[in-house]
């Protein structure tokens, strides 16, 4: 999802990545028609390097997938998304500044998406191992259920080996946290806004909140591969006069919580926060790997990049 301007790596020996990067961000991947509009560009793309595309769809929005390689044999996926969150006029306009790369979803992730692009061309002659890839158009969506790549999996999209194009800070993650999105109601009391003193108000109330959850116990956890849970208050809901005390307000808070906690112990803590109620959740389950089946070894260090920034 969202992030801060960090980077990716998009080596300056290599101008393809650059531009196919800026092409991807010109595309407002936000909505439905820049979507199918990338996802029209990224098929033509790959089909004028001779690599055949097939199309899925996931609540009519396209799943972008090629295949090179051999078709019997090791397989690796390259996975990853096309869509980005909102930005603001001006950002869908890459400008390269020193050795970063600025526009909506450069870092999260154009760049990753160019350069599996770009890797699965020049493998396609190759004849050792069959190489995937599947972009799809919905990661930063809110859905739970029919996503796009719950679809891929439902078609029986697999191989032997995955790369998911999410920065990483050029290392190498192996296991994501859980999602816990929730939207909560906290209560208050109505007044006239001429005497506040006399209500009790519920959008200052989800502030004390929001501040309690991250004082529950879940927060101040770790474990062996990550320090913390992230807690994010991502929306704010409240009020409906402008004289008037608001006696409810909504939140949405966004908790990644570490492989080894339970959802429901968390959403426990949260319910005794007085005056707060969990009307809807989002969950994910968090992602790992097999230890005893270590599939990789380091390799030597990259040559000095360009930092795609979102």
């Amino acid at each position: 999802m969202a992030r801060e301007p960090q980077g990716v790596v998009i080596y300056p020996a290599r101008m393809q990545e650059r531009l196919l990067t800026e092409k991807l961000i010109g595309y407002d991947t936000s909505d439905a028609e820049g979507v199918r509009l990338c996802a029209g560009f990224i098929k033509g793309w790959l089909e004028a390097r001779d690599i055949q595309t097939v199309q899925l769809t996931v609540r009519e929005l396209p799943i972008v997938i090629a295949d090179v390689g051999p078709a019997e044999g090791p397989v690796v996926v390259l996975h990853g998304h096309i869509d980005v969150v909102p930005g603001r006029e001006g950002q869908f306009e890459a400008v390269c500044d020193g050795d970063r790369l600025f526009g909506r979803g450069a870092y999260d992730m154009k760049g990753a998406a160019a350069a599996m692009m770009l890797a699965l061309a020049d493998l396609r002659d190759q004849d050792d191992i069959r190489v995937r890839l599947a972009l799809v158009p919905d990661e930063e969506t809110e859905e739970e259920f029919d996503r796009g790549s719950d679809v891929l999996v439902d078609e029986g999209f697999g191989g032997s080996f995955a790369i998911t194009g999410e920065p990483t800070e050029m290392l190498i993650g192996v296991a994501a946290k859980g999602v816990l999105a929730m939207r909560i109601e906290i209560s208050g009391r109505a007044a006239h806004g001429s005497t506040p003193w006399e209500g009790d108000n519920a959008i200052t109330k989800a502030f004390a909140v929001f501040r309690g959850i991250e004082s529950l116990p879940f927060s101040r956890q770790s474990s062996e591969l990550f320090d913390r849970p992230s807690i994010n208050l991502g929306r704010i809901l409240g009020g409906d006069a402008l004289n008037k005390v608001p006696d409810t307000c909504v939140i949405d808070v966004d908790i990644r919580y570490l492989p080894e906690q339970d959802p429901a112990a968390i959403l426990e803590q949260i319910a005794e926060i007085p005056d707060t109620r969990v009307v809807s959740t989002f969950r994910r389950p968090p992602v790992g790997w097999i230890a005893t089946r270590p599939t990789f070894a380091r390799s030597s260090t990259p040559p000095s990049p360009i930092t795609a920034v979102r």
